[in-house]
């Protein structure tokens, strides 16, 4: 219990001067090195300094430190000069030079948190070895906890406080000091960050904040399209993450397959700051992609607030007013500490020139008395005795230079007793009245702001007015070809992955029965040889190439053991129609949004009319087909000439009427076959059709041999001797 109190109170929490102990002492050693007005002075000389109140590892106060330069980047007022390399705080990879090697001073900021420090403002005490002493806190000028992100995880509780824009800060408190507190919150717009981006303003969010001291706000990325060179380039990211996180996360997802927008991703870092740069594919949406991006990866990224510190040796966790409160209080208290300081000097001046003014009203005595002493050490009691003085006045006196001596002098010198007088007096009147210190304090916060206040770094956008992520958005967009396979096998392959790459991997005895083109963000559509409809997501489906041997079908959907699949549609808006040829020669024409469901489900049952099937078609629009029957008779019809039909069991209408009890076979489109005259065999429907004339040929043309129902196709008898002579 002891040490967690101790890492409690003493190491991890910051206290209302915003500051942890290891901020407090390695900022006290510099103030007192001198480097607050001196030079440069190497790093290593900083730290060993510091080692004499702060008993750690010389690294742990140098990363200390680090984190505290302008170089690094860190905090948003930053409260050491730098100069050497000193990282990056948004890059995890870019380390930090040796200690000696690098160089610092204090900013002129930091003289905010050491004003009147010498006057009693603080109390001081013995260091770890007693040997010197140090400040418990320091006497900081302006709500320092709120100006500089701090972040500490001690034992069984944690702090993380955002930063504050200076100006609106130092605005919000005199706000506050001024009983104006209804004007706080809209003074403190949004907190603020040294790596600027964007953040996502939620106006209920961040009253919460400000009134809890928990909450969360989202931050995200600055980018720029350049549509010259196809590019993005992000030249900021959000304070809580970093480069390195951000690229290993981009290139995942484009070895993942997820990101087939992105060429190429470079670090374009450099003395000017930093550049992200994503070189895109042609034709790819630039807005869309950052927005899935956002999504996707830490470009969008989530700050959560805990504003827990300690106040009075108790950690307590408090909002924005609550904060304000006790740094109020704590600065009072130091300024009723500087005052009576201050009014002690001036009483102990005030006595010192009492004595001397009584010593003017006969200077000749004075001297003479002093001439006429025969030892040193009566000098002051003669002198008290005849001009009834004190010691510590008659001493003063004594010790008078003779060139001071002369009237003028003493005139002067007696003419402050006036002033000293009234400063006293209103020196009280401060230490008094909560009211002059207010007056005080706000003079130091108008001072503070004018000289030290600067523009805001990080953007605010309202929540709103960011287009949300549609699902569609989420999804890489990209051209690609699904292959079905006769035993069950699913290819999804990129069309980029299939250039100049024909042969597929497939079982022994297997081959292709479909090929689908189609987009990564369609729905694809799988019928059964069980009348059903299994319906898949293809972003949901692996990327896979031409090695691949595929998903097996029964892996992904809920199939019965000899339940085969038949057909496959890959659609995004259900356009089109499916039709369906049957044994008897009826077809049914169901409109592809039949298929469409509102729940998302996964399995539709009744896909088709439970009749033995023949031929199965997606159209996207109307076109000839060619139907086949067992006696070899082929009738070519228009799809247009059969209604539509809503309901997908529908058994549809007669096309192919039979003759000495005929059956439909098979359902063909015309370039898939090879025939001299088709004109032969049009017809209106419904039609029995006309026989095959020998100098014609059912036999698949070479751009048919993977063409849809080629599984279908093998019902067709290769050849029928009772029609020989027709």
């Amino acid at each position: 219990m002891p040490y967690a109190m101790s890492v409690i109170i003493s190491r991890a929490l910051p206290e209302i001067d915003g500051l942890k102990p290891s901020h407090r002492k390695l900022l006290y050693t510099m103030y007192g090195m001198g480097l607050l007005k001196g030079s440069l002075t190497k790093s290593a000389n900083i730290v060993g300094q510091t080692m004499k109140i702060h008993p750690h590892g010389d690294m742990a106060i140098y990363e200390t430190m680090v984190r505290m330069t302008k170089g690094n980047e860190s905090l948003l007022l930053p409260l050491v000069e730098s100069k050497g390399n000193f990282g990056r705080c948004y890059s995890r990879d870019m380390a930090f030079a040796s200690p000696r090697y690098t160089e610092a001073k204090l900013m002129p900021v930091a003289a905010e948190f050491f004003q009147a420090i010498n006057k009693d403002t603080v109390p001081f005490v013995p260091n770890y070895d007693n040997t010197s002493k140090e400040p418990v806190l320091l006497p900081v000028t302006f709500p320092s906890i709120l100006a500089n992100p701090n972040h500490g995880i001690a034992v069984g509780m944690a702090s993380n406080f955002c930063s504050f824009n200076l100006t609106e800060l130092c605005n919000a408190t005199i706000a506050f000091l001024e009983d104006e507190r209804d004007k706080v919150f809209s003074l403190l717009q949004a907190p603020d960050f040294s790596t600027g981006a964007q953040l996502l303003y939620d106006e209920k969010e961040l009253h919460r904040i400000y009134e809890t001291g928990h909450g969360s706000f989202s931050l995200r990325a600055v980018y720029q399209y350049h549509k010259e060179d196809n590019c993005i380039e992000i030249t900021e990211i959000p304070y809580t993450t970093t480069l390195e996180a951000i690229m290993e996360k981009l290139v995942s997802l484009m070895k993942a397959g997820k990101l087939k927008e992105v060429n190429d991703i470079r670090d374009e870092t450099d003395l000017k700051g930093l550049k992200l740069t994503l070189d895109l594919k042609k034709n790819t949406d630039p807005t869309a992609l950052m927005t899935r991006l956002f999504r996707q990866t830490t470009l969008q990224d989530t700050f959560s607030c805990n504003f827990n510190l300690i106040v009075k040796g108790q950690p307590k966790v408090l909002g924005i007013n609550g904060i304000l409160t006790e740094w109020l209080h704590f600065r009072q208290e130091c300024l009723k500490r500087q005052f009576a300081y201050e009014m002690a000097e001036q009483e102990k001046t005030l006595h010192l020139l009492k004595g001397l003014e009584k010593i003017l009203l006969d200077i000749d005595k004075a001297i003479r008395i002093i001439r006429e002493t025969h030892k040193d050490k009566e000098v002051v009691p003669n002198l008290m005795e005849v001009f009834a003085i004190d010691e510590v006045q008659a001493e003063y006196v004594a010790e008078i230079k003779l060139r001071h001596l002369n009237r003028e002098h003493l005139l002067k010198q007696t003419r402050q007793l006036k002033n000293l007088r009234a400063s006293i007096k209103d020196l009280k009147d401060m230490i008094n009245s909560p009211d002059l210190q207010k007056e005080y304090i706000i003079s130091d916060l108008k001072r503070v702001r004018d000289t030290y206040g600067q523009p805001r770094r990080t953007k605010i956008i309202d929540r709103e007015d960011v287009p949300q992520a549609s699902p569609a958005v989420m999804i890489s967009h990209y051209n690609l070809k699904v292959f079905l396979t006769k035993d069950g096998y699913l290819k999804k392959i990129p069309l980029t992955s299939l250039r100049g790459n024909f042969d597929h991997k497939l079982k022994p005895k297997d081959y292709i029965i479909q090929e689908v083109e189609g987009e990564n963000k369609d729905d694809l559509i799988l019928l059964s040889s069980a009348q059903k409809a299994y319906k898949l997501k293809l972003y949901e489906l692996e990327d896979l190439k031409t090695s691949d041997l595929g998903l097996y079908l029964p892996n992904l959907v809920p199939m019965e053991p000899e339940e085969k699949i038949l057909y496959a549609v890959s659609t995004s808006d259900y356009t089109g129609h499916m039709l369906f040829g049957f044994r008897n020669g009826k077809m049914a024409k169901i409109p592809l949004s039949a298929y469409e469901t509102k729940t998302n489900r996964k399995v539709l049952a009744n896909a088709f009319a439970d009749e033995p099937l023949r031929g199965i078609r997606y159209l996207t629009e109307e076109t000839e087909l060619l139907a086949v029957s067992n006696i070899n008779k082929v009738l070519i019809f228009d799809t247009g000439q059969i209604n539509p039909k809503t309901t997908r069991h529908s058994m549809g209408v007669q096309v192919l009427k039979s003759k000495k009890d005929s059956e439909l076979v098979a359902l063909m489109a015309l370039d898939q076959v090879q025939l001299e005259n088709p004109d032969y065999y049009r017809a209106k429907i419904p039609a029995v059709g006309a026989y095959l004339k020998k100098t014609d040929s059912l036999c698949l043309t070479e751009e048919g041999e993977t063409a849809e129902n080629i599984t279908l196709l093998e019902l067709m008898p290769t050849h029928n001797t009772e029609n020989d002579d027709q």
